[in-house]
Formats: C-alpha cells, sequence, structure tokens
C-alpha cells in the first residue's frame, strides 16, 4: 500500500480515536490520545493481517500515524514519544485513570521497552528464557 492509501484505510479509525479523546468541543485529552495511538500500533504491530495490512506497510503507517499526532498533539510528537510517554509517571497515571486492564497495560508496557530500549528488551527476553529453562 502507499501512504495515501494507507492515510485512507486508516482515516475512520484515526478521526475516531480523536473524538473519543475530546474532552470539550474541541478539547482534545492528549494523554488518552497517546494511549489509544500506542493501542492502535502495537495491535497492527502484532496483526497486521487483521488491520488490512501487509508487515511490509508497517514502516508506511508508522509515518501516517507520526503524521496524525503531529496533528493532534504537536510537531514533537511520533509514536516514540506515546511510548516514553507511557513510560513516565504521568502515564502510569493515565493507563490508572482510563482504568486499562493489567494485559493492556502489560501489553503498552511490554512495547515501550521494545521501542525504547531495544537492546536492554532484548537482555530481558534473554533472562526470561533462561529463567524458565531453570
Amino acid at each position: 500500500m502507499t501512504e495515501e492509501e494507507l492515510r485512507w484505510a486508516f482515516a475512520p479509525i484515526l478521526d475516531d480515536l480523536a473524538e473519543r479523546s475530546t474532552v470539550a468541543e474541541r478539547f482534545i485529552d492528549k494523554n488518552v490520545y497517546r494511549l489509544y495511538i500506542a493501542t492502535l500500533w502495537a495491535n497492527v504491530v502484532l496483526n497486521p493481517e487483521d488491520a488490512g495490512i501487509q508487515e511490509s506497510d508497517l514502516e508506511l503507517l508508522h509515518n501516517v500515524l507520526n503524521e496524525r499526532l503531529a496533528e493532534v498533539i504537536g510537531k514533537q510528537a511520533d509514536i516514540a514519544d506515546c511510548f516514553r510517554f507511557i513510560s513516565s509517571k504521568a502515564g502510569e497515571a493515565a493507563m490508572a485513570e482510563s482504568r486499562l486492564s493489567s494485559t493492556h497495560r502489560d501489553l503498552l508496557t511490554y512495547f515501550s521497552s521494545m521501542i525504547l530500549d531495544p537492546d536492554g528488551h532484548r537482555r530481558w527476553m534473554r533472562r526470561l528464557g533462561e529463567d524458565s529453562d531453570a
């Protein structure tokens, strides 16, 4: 798919996420929006075919999501920013306020680890594998 096709295909969900994040007529709760975008990204990465795309489309979709984040949150925002937020005290508070299930929180925390510290994540996963072999 092209970026334009991905923009068109994901526009309804991105519009819905912005609407769900709207607190007052035009005010978007940026913290909630970050949680939604991070959740969307994690789910699409886990199962691109379920989202109607191929794994090879992920890089272009990443660009599309970053564009939308910049529009909604500000020019500095991108997907990595969403996961930095999740790893912060404010992110923890937002997940608690949003009453995310422990599974949902674990998913976001797992992706945060992978995205923000891939080497540390690999070491952590190796240790988990070694512990399970013991």
